[in-house]
């Protein structure tokens, strides 16, 4: 679930994209012959070096076009008219475009690395056997608190959060179903109930937690927490790598008792055409090098054991970030709702912002 994505290089990816990588991927069958790789992807997700390194061993040209959220990718991936020949989607969303039919099934005979990757992330319930998926990178819902507000270890479970010595001191990531999913946590309740009355439960919650709550934003809460603006802030484990690489007051904290964990794998929708270079590239990345690179430039964990092992200690052995075993088995995964059910979920998040 990629979170990098900053407001600059959004802007920078729709102003060039629009007026050049759109027009590249559509007559990239023509111009640029077979010899091309159609990647449609988050924006700044791949190290770019890897991108040359992979052009130069190949001659694959690698076209890259970004989105900023599964939905739209979803979207325009449904619609079709761009051959897009790789797409990074988050586990629930590889959940909702197989049931689709949008995505084609792997051929295994081609891969050259899956025994690299670790056995924990791979034949999950999004993808059994990982038919259409590889693994990509993998993180954690958590919190994030400054140690010159708050004293290291005073924060470790969600609960925690709704103490009143926190009194407009939390910043909260916006979306539905994190927010609500950590007060369904906080309940030791699933993060993917449908039960009405427990969804009201949690939103009744949350509703107690407004008063400790100091503002509900988006990519802002990065910028927040380096300049010591919040105490605490709830969101995605590779927001807080880039928070506690800008502030050495930052840490990362997993809630033992539960949290989200979420996975993003490239997978080939039904639009693709260049099937040698799509092997070509998820062979690439597959390697333990390659991957470990990857991760170190991206600053999400990397699902390849073999690339974490090549990964700096301080980085492998960081507990934040790649939790020990007991915390992962109490992690869940977001499973792909009914659009009632989402809806449920948008429902009872809009009325608590509403009530903050």
């Amino acid at each position: 679930m990629k979170k990098l994505l900053s407001i600059i290089v959004s802007l920078l990816a729709v102003c060039g994209l629009l007026a050049f990588g759109a027009q590249r991927l559509q007559t990239s069958s023509g111009s640029t012959g077979k010899k091309v790789l159609n990647l449609y992807t988050w924006g700044d997700y791949i190290d770019p070096s890897l991108l040359t390194k992979f052009q130069k061993q190949t001659g694959y040209h690698v076209n890259v076009e970004t989105f900023d959220s599964n939905e739209a990718m979803y979207t325009k991936i449904k619609q079709g008219g761009t051959s897009y020949d790789l797409t990074v989607p988050s586990d629930y969303m590889i959940e909702k475009m197989k049931k689709a039919h949008l995505l084609l099934p792997l051929d295994k005979s081609k891969l050259t690395g899956m025994q690299n990757y670790d056995s924990r992330f791979m034949n999950l319930d999004f993808d059994r056997h990982n038919r259409y998926s590889v693994p990509y990178f993998w993180g954690t819902l958590g919190i994030i608190y400054n140690d010159k507000y708050v004293q290291p270890g005073r924060i470790q479970h969600w609960n925690n959060l709704w103490q009143q010595k926190y009194h407009n001191k939390i910043m909260l990531i916006d979306s539905a179903r994190d927010v609500m999913g950590f007060a369904l946590a906080s309940m030791n309740q699933s993060m993917n109930t449908t039960n009405p009355a427990t969804l009201l439960a949690a939103r009744n919650k949350l509703n107690r937690l407004s008063p400790n709550v100091k503002a509900v934003v988006a990519d802002e809460i990065k910028m927040y927490m380096i300049q010591n603006e919040a105490a605490i802030a709830v969101d995605w484990s590779g927001e807080a790598s880039e928070m506690l690489a800008g502030n050495s007051h930052l840490h990362y904290v997993v809630p033992s008792e539960g949290s989200n964990l979420w996975f993003d794998n490239l997978v080939i929708p039904k639009t693709a055409k260049h099937f040698k270079a799509i092997y070509a590239f998820l062979n690439f990345m597959s390697e333990p090098k390659n991957a470990a690179q990857n991760a170190e430039y991206i600053g999400y964990a990397t699902p390849n054991r073999k690339a974490k092992a090549l990964l700096p200690k301080s980085i492998r052995n960081d507990r934040q970030f790649y939790p020990d075993n007991n915390t992962i088995k109490h992690l869940q995964i977001y499973q792909d709702l009914s659009p009632a059910k989402v809806g449920l979920y948008n429902d009872r998040y809009l009325e608590f912002k509403m009530h903050h």
